[in-house]
């Protein structure tokens, strides 16, 4: 029977599932069936077919993007998206009893959904419209060289998890990112204060990448849609009504519904970039593109000129700071290398970890993700910034510096998709804004009223103020991400301070805390607390203004958020840690050698390796660093060629498509030597070890 609905919204434990459900199946259909029925009642004019060859007339493009003028969806698209909408709130509903039963099969799913099924749910979620929007406008401006501009998230963590990050995490065999500060803290005043600061980073995390999900979901709707409205107030209408949707669901209803949008954009993904290879010879782009656009390579600075073909593509590279390309990809690495290390955020994809059956399942799981991620994204990103270069640059050439870049995408969906196809597309890519925004949103409301409200305020409220508390808690990011993502005019401006501000005060605290046993509970406050408040005081406008700043930044072209902001905010919250841990006492040595046991972390764990060992002499201890590393290294190389290889295939350079096929299956062979086949050793070996924490009382 499972427990009645008000009680669901008494969230015990802190399940970013919350709604999503609903928010993912109806709302996107409710807002489009009114939309088209507005269209097809009052509107009867469609648009003219599509023509095999593009038609448009100068001026065209720039009239409809400064206009506002939307590219409206034939019938046959229209059907597409209702049918496909409707299909998955059949789907959904069929599978969503399994997740009533208890909270593990709720949060969890049972811990019984299959790695690769995980996997693809995971890739779905990864798949959103606003990240979409920013690769095809990154290969438009730089060409292959866009492949290493996606380290800003960073892309390779997948690789850390896949390697040993998801074991870690899996084997510490919590339900939450929350519930495991208990793991590693215990208890005490340390642990409490570590619990309230990740309380607020959620929050601010959860606001900025509500603020980049509304920039995204405004421009492409506003491409598309019928009624002559801003991008804000399309994103406005869409985000109100989605808000309005409140049905519980499981993990499971997540999972299958994932999966079904993840094989939809998958098939139309990959159809884009047929259709792009069919049209777009390798002649035809190498005229519109300058020299170098096509080669993956770099050395210190970019050198693409774009003078002679769209000097506002110049400008843009100018606005970015990308023009020291070596410099910027070194600290991309740098960068990207430390937010790995400390673990993934408490988003989808720790669920995603923790929802896996076992740490070996969990491992296999980040790896499929780096499969079936990377080809049908970049050849839905590869044939989209193709077509637009060739048959739009004179189009864009004559909007100046008007241009934005970022509204490449739904402009080349409109323009080259073919009917049906389109339809497919847009349904996938506006599902995956919902569950973004549904997880996204519904992140919230669990940390305030679980974690604050109830355990510190009133433990003893009834379930129903419990459910008031999560609408006002929801209403209030709601509210604060709209106003926020009103003034921003950017997804890219956002995207950079979330991954160079922000996670540059999350890094110290969260790498710490698996690789130094010293490392307390009061340390991991004070390095969260410094970090956010120096992210949020040195924003990109304010140090701009600093006279010494601006000076730099007229001589050298280089980016500030990844040159200066996070470094910055990374040392002052190193100094937090390390203040904060050092001023205090080590966790109890219970806590400690518990989560030795448990999660077998490698790294600076000597004295609490010894206590173990002295109580246990059969002991052993996780001697896989220097294995690690070198699949790390491996596996960064696969991913990049992974991602390269569509994009070769696409524009048609066969011959480096096969070299870099050659190397995807070198890399392959050696990650399967090296790293899938110890997968069982090693966790038989945490297991045999672990058993007497297990045991201990």
């Amino acid at each position: 029977m499972g427990l009645p609905p008000e009680k669901y919204h008494a969230d015990q434990t802190s399940s970013y599932a919350s709604n999503e459900i609903a928010i993912n199946w109806q709302a996107t259909l409710v807002f489009l069936l009114a939309g088209q029925l507005h269209e097809e009642i009052f509107k009867p004019a469609l648009r003219e077919p599509r023509s095999p060859k593009c038609d448009w007339r100068p001026g065209e493009f720039d009239r409809k993007v400064n206009s506002g003028d939307s590219m409206n969806l034939q019938p046959l698209d229209i059907a597409i998206i209702l049918v496909y909408l409707l299909g998955t709130v059949f789907v959904g509903y069929w599978v969503s009893h399994h997740g009533s039963r208890d909270m593990t099969a709720y949060f969890l799913g049972g811990n019984k959904m299959p790695w690769y099924v995980l996997g693809l749910s995971n890739a779905s979620g990864m798949f959103d419209i606003s990240g979409t929007m920013l690769l095809v406008y990154w290969m438009f401006v730089y060409g292959l060289k866009s492949v290493w501009i996606p380290w800003l998230w960073p892309t390779f963590n997948q690789v850390f998890l896949m390697v040993y990050l998801s074991a870690w995490l899996r084997r510490s065999r919590v339900m939450t990112g929350a519930e495991w500060i208990k793991t590693r803290f215990g208890t005490g005043r340390g642990a409490q204060l570590s619990h309230l600061i990740v309380v607020l980073y959620a929050f601010i995390s959860i606001i900025g990448f509500f603020s980049y999900g509304f920039k995204g979901i405004g421009k492409f709707a506003a491409t598309f849609l019928p009624w002559h409205l801003s991008p804000n107030q399309y994103a406005l209408i869409l985000i109100v009504i989605t808000s309005l949707y409140v049905i519980k669901g499981g993990m499971i209803s997540v999972v299958i519904t994932e999966v079904v949008q993840f094989c939809v954009l998958s098939i139309a993904s990959f159809a884009v970039g047929i259709i792009a290879m069919r049209r777009v010879a390798p002649e035809m782009l190498h005229k519109v593109v300058p020299a170098g656009w096509d080669n993956v390579f770099f050395g210190w600075h970019l050198n693409l000129d774009w003078s002679a073909l769209i000097p506002a593509a110049n400008a843009r590279i100018a606005q970015d700071g990308y023009g020291l390309f070596g410099f910027f990809v070194m600290m991309l690495l740098f960068k990207g290398v430390l937010i790995s290390a400390a673990g993934p955020a408490p988003n989808y994809d720790m669920q995603r970890v923790l929802s896996s059956k076992n740490p070996r399942e969990a491992s296999m799981m980040s790896a499929w993700v780096n499969i079936v991620l990377t080809f049908p994204r970049y050849f839905l990103t590869a044939g989209l910034a193709i077509l637009a270069l060739v048959f739009f640059s004179d189009n864009i050439r004559a909007m100046g510096t008007n241009m934005d870049f970022e509204m490449v995408l739904p402009y080349a969906l409109a323009r080259f998709v073919p009917v049906g196809l389109l339809g497919f597309l847009i349904s996938g890519l506006l599902a995956a804004f919902m569950a973004n925004f549904a997880a996204t949103v519904n992140a919230a409301p669990p940390y305030f009223v679980n974690d604050i409200y109830k355990r510190y305020i009133r433990p003893d409220a009834s379930p129903r103020t419990y459910v008031r508390l999560s609408y006002l808690a929801s209403f209030a990011v709601v509210v604060i991400g709209v106003l926020i993502g009103w003034k921003v005019t950017s997804v890219n401006t956002v995207v950079v301070w979330i991954v160079s501000g922000l996670w540059g005060g999350y890094i110290g605290s969260n790498v710490l805390k698996w690789y130094w046993w010293r490392f307390n509970g009061y340390g991991y406050f004070w390095g969260m607390a410094t970090g956010i408040a120096s992210s949020v005081l040195l924003m990109p406008a304010a140090m701009g203004k600093i006279p010494a700043v601006a000076r730099l930044l007229e001589r050298v072209p280089f980016n500030l958020e990844v040159a200066v902001t996070f470094p910055l905010v990374l040392v002052l919250s190193l100094i937090g840690c390390f203040a904060g841990a050092l001023l205090t006492k080590p966790e109890d040595d219970k806590v400690l050698k518990d989560f030795y046991r448990r999660v077998r972390p490698w790294g600076f764990w000597g004295p609490v390796y010894r206590k173990v060992l002295a109580e246990d002499p059969g002991f052993k201890r996780n001697k896989d660093f220097m294995r690690d590393m070198f699949n790390i290294a491996v596996g960064i190389v696969w991913q990049v060629a992974l991602v390269v290889l569509p994009m070769y295939i696409v524009i048609g350079e066969l011959r480096r498509a096969a070299i870099t096929l050659a190397i995807v299956l070198a890399t392959s062979a050696i990650l399967k030597f090296t790293w899938y086949d110890n997968l069982e050793r090693r966790e038989a070996e945490a297991a045999e070890v672990a058993a007497p924490a297990r045991s201990s009382p």
